[in-house]
Formats: C-alpha cells, sequence, structure tokens
C-alpha cells in the first residue's frame, strides 16, 4: 500500500475517533432508544415548543451516529478492496479504491467539522439580515445579489427560507431585508458569515461602464427558544408602525400594517412588514430577543467586536470576503485565505468550503492554509 493511501487512511481514522467522542458513542445508542421511547408517548405534543426541541435533539444524534457508522464501513470496504487488487496484482481496482480513500478522507473530515457545530445555539434556526452599504444603486444591487446567494445555499441544503422585512432600493435592489432561514444547524453553519461583503465588478448601472467597488453588510443571529429569558423592559421600546414598501400596484400596502422597533439602550432596529400587524410586533420581539441573546453570548466568548457597532460602518475596514468579477475572476474569504476562481458557483449558493473553513478556524484557531501546512 502507497504512502500517501497510509496517510489518508490514518487521516480518516483519526476524524472517526474524534467522531465517536463527540457523539459518546458508548451511550448513544442507549440515547436514541430514551429519545425513540419519548416521541412515542402521545402526551409529547402537549406541549409543542419541547417537542420540537425533542425531536431536534433526537435527529441530530441519530444523523451523526448514521454518519459515523457509513464512514466506518465505507473504509473497512475500501482497505479490503485495495488489499484483494493487490493480492490479485489488479492496478485498476487499486487506483480505483485509493482514489476513493482520497475521496472518503475528504468526507470524513466535513463530517469532524459538522461535529463541531456544538455550541449553545447552533443547532437553532437564524435571522439573517442584509443591508446595503457605500455605493448607492451598487451596493443596493449587491446587497440583492448576496441575498439570491444565501437563498439558494438554504434551498440546496433543504432549509425552509421566509422573508420577514425588505426595503427595496430606489432604483435598484434593496436597501436591506431581513430573512428567518428554518433547519437543522441553521445557525451554526451561517453564524460565520456576518460581516462586510466586498464586491467588485464593471458596473451595469455605468454607462461608461467603469468598474466599481461595493459594501454591503451580512448579520446571523440566532432564533431564540422561548425557553431562555431574555428580560426586555417596554420602555426601552419605541414601536412605529408604517406602510411597508413594495413592487407598486396591487401589491402596495394600503394600511399602517408594518412595524417597526427600536431598542433605545442598543440602538437595535428591527421591522417586519407582512400583512398581519399583530404577526408583524410578533415577529419584532422574536428579533429583538434573538438579537439581544446573541449580543450577550458574544461578549462573553468575545468572540467578535460589539456586534452593532461592526455591523453600522459597510465598507472598507470590517471586509471579511471579497467578491472580484472583473478583470479576473476570484472570492477570497479574508480570514481563512480559502479562494475561489469559480464566482458564479458562489454567487449561485456554493459557499459550504468557506463557511467549513471559518468554523475550523473557529475552533482551533488556525486558518486552512496552517493547517495544511501542518499535515
Amino acid at each position: 500500500m502507497r504512502a500517501e493511501t497510509e496517510n489518508n487512511i490514518a487521516a480518516i481514522e483519526k476524524s472517526l475517533e474524534l467522531l465517536r467522542q463527540r457523539i459518546g458513542w458508548e451511550t448513544a445508542e442507549h440515547r436514541l432508544e430514551e429519545f425513540n421511547a419519548r416521541v412515542e408517548d402521545p402526551t409529547l405534543w402537549d406541549d409543542p415548543a419541547n417537542a420540537q426541541k425533542l425531536m431536534r435533539e433526537r435527529q441530530t444524534l441519530s444523523d451523526a451516529v448514521d454518519g459515523y457508522r457509513a464512514l466506518a464501513r465505507e473504509l473497512a470496504d475500501t482497505v479490503e478492496l485495495i488489499e484483494l487488487g493487490e493480492a490479485e496484482g489488479d492496478a485498476e481496482i487499486v487506483a480505483e479504491a485509493e482514489s476513493g480513500v482520497r475521496a472518503l478522507r475528504e468526507r470524513a473530515a466535513q463530517r469532524e467539522i459538522e461535529a463541531l457545530l456544538s455550541g449553545e445555539m447552533d443547532a437553532a434556526d437564524t435571522f439573517l439580515e442584509i443591508n446595503s452599504g457605500a455605493g448607492g444603486t451598487e451596493s443596493c444591487d449587491w446587497a440583492q445579489m448576496l441575498a439570491r446567494m444565501y437563498i439558494r445555499w438554504a434551498e440546496a441544503h433543504g432549509y425552509k427560507v421566509e422573508l420577514q422585512s425588505e426595503t427595496a432600493g430606489e432604483e435598484a435592489g434593496i436597501k436591506s431585508a431581513t430573512y428567518q432561514i428554518r433547519g437543522q444547524n441553521a445557525y451554526g453553519w451561517l453564524k460565520s458569515e456576518s460581516g462586510v461583503h466586498r464586491l467588485v465588478r464593471i458596473s451595469p448601472f455605468d454607462s461608461q461602464a467603469r468598474r466599481h467597488t461595493s459594501f454591503s453588510s451580512v448579520w446571523v443571529y440566532p432564533v431564540v427558544d422561548d425557553s431562555i429569558e431574555i428580560d426586555i423592559n417596554p420602555s426601552d421600546l419605541r414601536i412605529d408602525t408604517f406602510r411597508s414598501s413594495g413592487a407598486g400596484g396591487q401589491h402596495v400596502n394600503t394600511t399602517d400594517s408594518a412595524v417597526r422597533i427600536t431598542h433605545l439602550p442598543t440602538g437595535i432596529v428591527v421591522t417586519s412588514s407582512e400583512k398581519s400587524q399583530h404577526q408583524n410586533r410578533a415577529n419584532c420581539m422574536a428579533a429583538l430577543k434573538a438579537r439581544l441573546y446573541d449580543i450577550e453570548m458574544k461578549k462573553r466568548t468575545q468572540s467578535i467586536q460589539d456586534a452593532h457597532d461592526a455591523k453600522a460602518d459597510a465598507g472598507w475596514g470590517n471586509q471579511i470576503r471579497s467578491y472580484v468579477l472583473q478583470p479576473y475572476q476570484m472570492v477570497k474569504d479574508l480570514r481563512t485565505g480559502v479562494e475561489t476562481s469559480d464566482s458564479g458557483g458562489v454567487l449561485d449558493g456554493d459557499l459550504d468550503q468557506f463557511m467549513a473553513a471559518a468554523l475550523a478556524l473557529e475552533v482551533s484557531g488556525k486558518s486552512r492554509a496552517e493547517a495544511l501546512a501542518e499535515d
């Protein structure tokens, strides 16, 4: 067996051992049996919030166990195939199996990263807020491109996306938009996307076809479970109602149903513009609760600077990623060093490599380049 293949197998075995530890393999099957017994309890859905939490925990454990078993089984089968090919002198079978080992190593590493999504709120649904920054119409158009990118990513991963509020740009695109994204580990994956995103391209709005730089900010925060206590003093809130802007014609709201809530101590502003004012108030309070919880958690871990201040300046100095469309194609994450020339694929939602690298950096404190150098 070649040294490269032996190294790949050793790396897979290391990933599997880390997965076993992360899952708590010795008690995993027993915990699954307990979950299954509780799911069969006819009174479970008397408390829908608790039932949903239980179902999510059960699914997380089940996916982890099934994923580990599948990787371990595939590794054993592939190693056996290599040994059989070598014994029979069949170089074609050996080459195919070795290729399988390389692919399996990548999948095992991905599983290992996914297993690190064990933060207090990583499994939660998430709010995703996009705001255009410096650049006027250019940035509004860029904000809309970002919204499309995240919607495509979410849909490709089976997540449900709900538009909470949107403010249209004066000429094109959007000034701001807030979405709620529902699904397992939605916040855990998307949290690394918070920051300023920079676009460089030939402007479609410039008659002289000059190159423009645009900025938009992305802000991600978890949907907070009702069981978590967040005290909000009503006197700290300013509540405004207004007519939400739409596409025009029959879609324009004729009543002041949209709601904007400002949390005076922090300056946080949340909006919702669905048809029901009652629902909009509920949406805003949920979003505000999530924002306050997220800020408090990030203060504790000191993982980022004050969230509200960072979001306010969508321009130079706060960038996390650059998207260059002209004069060449490149998307580069400025934190991890991960880059690709497939800018079209990224804007169509191919973001996993950036998210995985950012998550690994958060856990290990090392960039992808540093990790590869040590490999």
